[in-house]
């Protein structure tokens, strides 16, 4: 793809705007001392419905990388930059009616976080004076059987007419969507990178085995309201971005198919 002078620009003007957020500190991230979540989190599904999946995505991991450049930790072997683009890639394929791949990318990172051994695939949960055993990823099989509904094919169209209420609607399902699968990819580093690589070079792990067990159960109550907040985040930050931009970003770039 050759790029053109404006979407250098836009690459340029995005990428700084993610690199400044990105260094911005927000609420804590359970399960990794010291790991806190980016304000940058919330502008990611933007970036893939504003800019589309190619330089959406680019815009993240090249602001992702500059932070580091600037200081910023990094958690994943410098694979921190994976999560978000998920979320902007898959979104920027939504907003353009390719559906297919999104479902295909979910399908497998859910699949990768449920098969793996170190997944605690349901969680005790206290009710009526009993337990019960609820699926850990609920919120990832929920926003998945929404993509695969008719709301995952309609809500980039409901985006586009600009109507509140209507577009309201699709940013939330395009947010529910995009930042579930963020968070899938985020959990899979978090296993494999934190543990498993290390275990395979015969050293000790960053998280213990032992101690995801105990994580997960933690994660479990906290991760809901995370994802809940980054939702309500990009539909309070985009839908006046969709409507100030719709002319300059947003329209040039749709497909049709």
């Amino acid at each position: 793809m050759k790029l053109t002078t404006r979407q250098i620009a836009l690459i340029a003007i995005f990428s700084a705007l993610y690199t400044v957020l990105r260094m911005a500190p927000a609420f804590p991230m359970i399960g990794v001392q010291g790991g806190r979540f980016s304000a940058s989190d919330a502008l990611a599904p933007l970036y893939g419905i504003l800019l589309g999946p190619y330089i959406g995505g680019f815009s993240v991991i090249l602001g992702t990388f500059i932070a580091i450049a600037l200081g910023r930790p990094v958690s994943f072997m410098f694979l921190d930059f994976l999560p978000a683009t998920i979320n902007a890639i898959s979104l920027g394929f939504l907003i353009r009616r390719k559906w297919l791949p999104v479902v295909i990318l979910n399908a497998i990172l859910l699949l990768l976080f449920l098969l793996n051994p170190l997944t605690s695939f349901f969680v005790e949960m206290p009710f009526v004076g009993t337990t019960i055993l609820v699926p850990f990823a609920w919120m990832h099989i929920a926003a998945f059987l929404v993509l695969l509904s008719p709301l995952g094919r309609r809500a980039g169209q409901w985006v586009e007419t600009l109507k509140p209420k209507i577009a309201t609607a699709g940013l939330a399902i395009l947010a529910l969507i995009g930042t579930t699968m963020q968070h899938l990819m985020g959990n899979i580093l978090y296993e494999v990178i934190l543990n498993q690589v290390y275990v395979v070079l015969g050293q000790s792990p960053i998280i213990p085995t032992s101690a995801y067990q105990v994580n997960w159960a933690v994660i479990f109550f906290v991760y809901p309201w995370e994802r809940l907040i980054l939702i309500i985040l990009t539909v309070v930050i985009g839908l006046p971005l969709v409507v100030v931009l719709k002319k300059s970003l947003l329209r040039p770039t749709q497909t049709k198919t």
